[in-house]
């Protein structure tokens, strides 16, 4: 399987030049403060360019904290995470940009459980816009960001889970 075939079927994590897009789409400004989560991104910083082009405001915990205040949590991965967690977690928005990290889940539903319906989380189809990036040179902006709009709403409403997926060990009861 290619990965520009992995790509398409929604199974990669979004790269920064897409998040941007989402973002944008959205209507986030170039005045949005974003806090990036997480460890080094892979291609390093001119990987992060685009993003940070739209988003000059991105910060991490390490701008956040001081060396001295970072320094009892360096060994520790687990107690970064946590960090990284406690920011997304009281964050006014949440934007998912890989569906398959730890992290994501934990934020995604602890926001839900606690958010009480006022903590978004920003869960992209990356299957849909894969399809909505692939028509990139014949779409107008206005149609796109109908578009990434429609794509987050109908991500986020609450489904329930088809019969054989039920999270019990024990089936239903038929009454």
């Amino acid at each position: 399987v290619s990965a520009e075939e992995l790509r398409r079927s929604g199974r990669c994590p979004l790269t920064p030049e897409e998040a941007a897009l989402v973002l944008a789409g959205l209507g986030f400004t170039s005045e949005t403060y974003i806090y990036l989560a997480g460890s080094q991104i892979y291609g390093g910083k001119s990987r992060m360019q685009p993003l940070t082009n739209l988003y000059p405001h991105i910060i991490t915990k390490e701008d956040l904290l001081s060396p001295s205040e970072l320094a009892p949590f360096k060994n520790f991965s687990s107690q970064l995470a946590a960090l990284d967690f406690i920011a997304c977690a009281t964050a006014d928005v949440f934007a998912i940009t890989d569906s398959g990290s730890q992290l994501s889940s934990l934020v995604s539903g602890f926001r839900t459980y606690y958010g009480g319906g006022h903590a978004p989380t920003l869960r992209p189809s990356k299957k849909r816009l894969a399809e909505i990036l692939a028509k990139n040179h014949t779409i107008n902006w206005k149609d796109f960001e109908g578009r990434v709009t429609k794509m987050i709403t109908g991500a986020q409403s609450v489904r329930l889970r088809s019969w054989g997926r039920s999270i019990y060990k024990q089936p239903r009861c038929l009454e």
